[in-house]
């Protein structure tokens, strides 16, 4: 993994010069993850736009072997705290990540040295929309693991009345940690009936009971990468109002995932999907957007929607979700995550999208 974060540096310095910058100072610590592939809680990194070797990781003692294991390839100072140390050592214009620094903490930085501070929001989270291969690999894992826990979960009846929203929800995430993932994506959401209308609906000690929707919002974290998938399932038997919201949400979905262009505005794609459930007559039941990127963080950029800004990339990673909610009723959503690439996306959640009645 040397070479890929060497790699990602590299293309960092590029911006950094295109921006005038002599370096950057890299605290956010999903951003050194990128960068450097180090996980610990407390570090720093100096981007120097010229000259790699220049280049200066710092953390502080608890780190100091695990940073030689996962931080081979830089020069290293251990400190405390990490940005003062490195922001003394800067000249030059220096950028900092203004979206993540407080304003004491701008003042500190001031006081450290005498480089100029520029603001430079966003440089890192630019390189992080394009997923590279082994990011890609990430994904894939941990979608699977996602997946094969949804199916331990039906198989073994884990779906059934009787049995309460919490229950649920954690057996799916116990079953996701058999399956390789190191934790879930985020806490699982399960809803149940009436729940089921609620987008974000976190699991109680409600019971399910025969007839009811069961809405499951799940996903794996494999190597710090995120997954993120939803599946409504019906209890028993499917009334027709059932099937009839399910399949007009799967068809919104299908528009939603055939829209993942290369060149695609965001908001095209979320209208792609929206005009099929404002088809139905649904319109004001979809009460979200239509999806959002997924990697190191669950939810980041680009953001489908109706206000969305941008255009899609190959290699740009997107969930597609949308839902119907009749509150008191029931709600059905269908997620995936995906791709973009240019041909055609890359369907990373593979669990059957058909209406499963158990």
């Amino acid at each position: 993994m040397s070479e890929t974060h060497a790699r990602r540096r590299s293309l960092l310095r590029a911006e950094l010069r295109a921006g005038d910058l002599d370096a950057l100072l890299v605290t956010d610590l999903l951003n050194l993850r990128y960068l450097t592939g180090f996980t610990g809680s407390n570090a720093a990194l100096l981007v120097h736009a010229e000259d790699e070797e220049r280049s200066v990781f710092c953390t502080d003692g608890r780190y100091i072997t695990q940073s030689e294991t996962q931080v081979p390839d830089l020069r290293r100072v251990i400190d405390r705290p990490c940005d003062i140390a490195l922001a003394r050592s800067a000249h030059g214009r220096l950028g900092f990540e203004s979206h993540k620094v407080t304003v004491e903490g701008l003042d500190l930085l001031s006081e450290a040295g005498t480089a100029e501070l520029v603001r430079a929001p966003g440089l890192v989270e630019r390189l992080r929309l394009i997923k590279d291969e082994a990011e890609v690999e990430a994904l894939r894992m941990a979608c699977a693991a996602a997946d094969r826990a949804l199916a331990d979960l039906v198989e073994h009846g884990g779906l059934r009345p009787g049995r309460s929203e919490l229950e649920v929800a954690r057996e799916l995430e116990s079953r996701m940690l058999e399956h390789g993932a190191a934790g879930p994506a985020f806490e699982t959401i399960a809803a149940a009936g009436p729940n089921s209308a609620i987008p974000h609906h976190r699991p109680t000690g409600a019971v399910l009971r025969s007839g009811d929707f069961v809405k499951l919002d799940f996903g794996a974290r494999v190597d710090g990468y995120h997954s993120d998938m939803t599946r409504t399932f019906v209890l028993g038997a499917a009334a027709d109002w059932q099937r009839e919201v399910y399949e007009l949400v799967a068809a919104a979905q299908a528009a939603g995932r055939a829209a993942l262009e290369v060149g695609a505005k965001v908001a095209d794609v979320d209208a792609a999907a929206r005009s099929v459930i404002e088809t139905g007559g649904h319109g004001e039941r979809f009460l979200h957007g239509l999806g959002h990127g997924v990697g190191l963080q669950v939810h980041e950029a680009p953001a489908l929607s109706k206000v969305g800004v941008g255009t899609l990339a190959a290699g740009m990673a997107v969930t597609v979700e949308p839902g119907v909610y009749l509150a008191g009723r029931g709600g059905v959503r269908i997620e995936d995550t995906l791709v973009v690439r240019a041909d055609a996306p890359e369907l990373l959640t593979l669990t059957t999208k058909d209406l499963v009645v158990v």
